[in-house]
């Protein structure tokens, strides 16, 4: 039995992965171990949707690759997006790897750390693929804090967004099967988990290839009703598909965060059109005017797309316009990337970076004012808070989250001091909020 190194790149939903594959080990009698310089194996779990996640996952690579000639590894395996989408240039180019394996061969990673021949995938841009997807029978460990846990409620994608490789990654839209996905929940909740963030490429189309009209809220019902569960909360969600349903299923359960995370990309309609989206200015309004009405109290947050071929000074204009009138609780802005194998390849005009960057910056400088202002009004109310454990910022604070705050995304509580004695990660408890901070919170737990 080996010692295995595990590093987990990208997304939530790669982390989802990657805990599956370390369940797959530890069944086996595999140890892992947090120390690479300790490991025997190495496993790399890797992201490449934009060059910045590729970059970070051949740095990775290379500096595993190091502790072949000063540690005791002996074997390197690759996983997950960037050999799915580079499986032929790998072995030339990054001889340190001893085995690959892509996004649909997650059950043969025993086999690779056992030395067994696994044939390099084939799957990219497939989608009539042999497509690999969990569920509640799985082994699976979690890497994270025992309270809380994401869960994949589908894999793949039915889009055709102009910037996005990931249809070609993770193929074809499919949803896990409801009764899987709550028996996984209570398998979650059994354990001590009491947070669960749903994920997916698009959570508001769960159900939807099993005939499932409104889904997403009938799962959000379902897991409602597993009693050991303090939060649910979804992440990913299309704006073409917020339903009725969907407002009045997060509405009406208090264990539903009021927490709508629906990357928009732009407001300008022409950049829309060019990126395959649809909408406009206008309809995402309308959509953000029914949420609030609909969920009192509820946080929004979205992601933007600066730089997209064409866009235009004033196309910047009438998004930053939005945003400003939109008032996003939380806003993430992102420079375009080029990507081989989309759409938008090779459309022109370009938008130099520097400009992208710099309408990045203006983007952010403004919100980090809408952001500043929210803050401050929360100053003296009281709210739940979900406790983390000990705080990164000094040993002398604790930490946790509003249901405002998803896991890994947005802000923090920093809790200064406590009213009622011992406070324990897991726990739900009142925060008193005092101080507001550039992007955290403040506060002490009371009775």
């Amino acid at each position: 039995m080996a010692k295995i190194g595990f590093i987990s790149l990208g997304c939530p939903k790669n982390l989802v992965d990657s805990e599956v594959m370390i369940g797959l080990l530890e069944r086996e009698g595999h140890t892992i171990t947090p120390d690479t310089h300790e490991a025997e194996i190495i496993i790399i779990n890797t992201c490449s949707f934009i060059a910045d996640a590729k970059r970070e996952s051949i740095d990775a690579v290379l500096a595993a690759g190091e502790l072949k000639q000063s540690g005791r590894l002996r074997r390197l395996i690759v996983t997950g997006c960037l050999p799915e989408r580079y499986a032929r240039e790998i072995h030339g180019e990054l001889p340190e790897i001893d085995a690959i394996l892509g996004v649909n061969q997650i059950e043969q990673i025993a086999h690779a750390v056992a030395g067994k021949p696994v044939p390099p995938p084939d799957s990219f841009g497939r989608r009539d693929a042999d497509l690999y997807l969990y569920d509640h029978t799985t082994p699976r460990t979690l890497a994270g804090p025992r309270h809380a846990a994401y869960m994949k409620v589908s894999e793949g994608c039915d889009h055709r967004c102009a910037f996005c490789v990931i249809p070609k990654i993770r193929g074809r839209f499919r949803s896990r099967n409801l009764e899987s996905l709550v028996r996984e929940a209570e398998q979650l909740a059994a354990r001590g988990v009491r947070e669960i963030t749903l994920v997916s490429q698009d959570t508001t189309a769960y159900g939807s290839d099993l005939g499932m009209k409104d889904g997403l809220a009938r799962l959000l019902e379902a897991l409602s009703r597993v009693e050991a569960l303090g939060w649910i909360r979804f992440l990913y969600i299309h704006p073409g598909r917020v339903s009725k349903g969907l407002i009045e299923a997060v509405a009406s359960s208090p264990k539903i965060c009021r927490y709508i995370d629906m990357p928009l990309q732009h407001a300008s309609a022409e950049v829309l059109r060019a990126m395959r989206r649809g909408g406009d200015r206008a309809s995402f309004a309308r959509i953000i005017e029914r949420l609030r009405e609909g969920i009192p109290g509820v946080t929004l947050r979205t992601t933007m797309i600066v730089g997209f071929p064409g866009e235009t000074r004033a196309d910047f204009l009438e998004l930053k316009h939005f945003c400003r009138d939109m008032e996003f609780d939380r806003l993430g802005v992102f420079t375009y990337s080029e990507e081989e194998d989309t759409i938008a390849c090779g459309l022109e005009p370009k938008v130099s970076r520097r400009t992208a960057e710099r309408r990045r910056r203006i983007l952010m400088e403004q919100q980090a004012e809408i952001v500043r202002r929210k803050n401050r009004e929360l100053v003296g109310r009281l709210a739940q808070v979900l406790v983390e454990g000990p705080s990164e910022e000094s040993e002398l604070l604790l930490e946790g989250r509003l249901q405002s705050q998803a896991p890994g995304i947005d802000g923090v509580c920093l809790i200064n001091d406590s009213e009622v004695g011992e406070v324990r990660p897991g726990q739900f408890r009142t925060l008193r909020i005092t101080r507001a901070l550039e992007h955290d919170l403040l506060g002490t737990i009371v009775s």
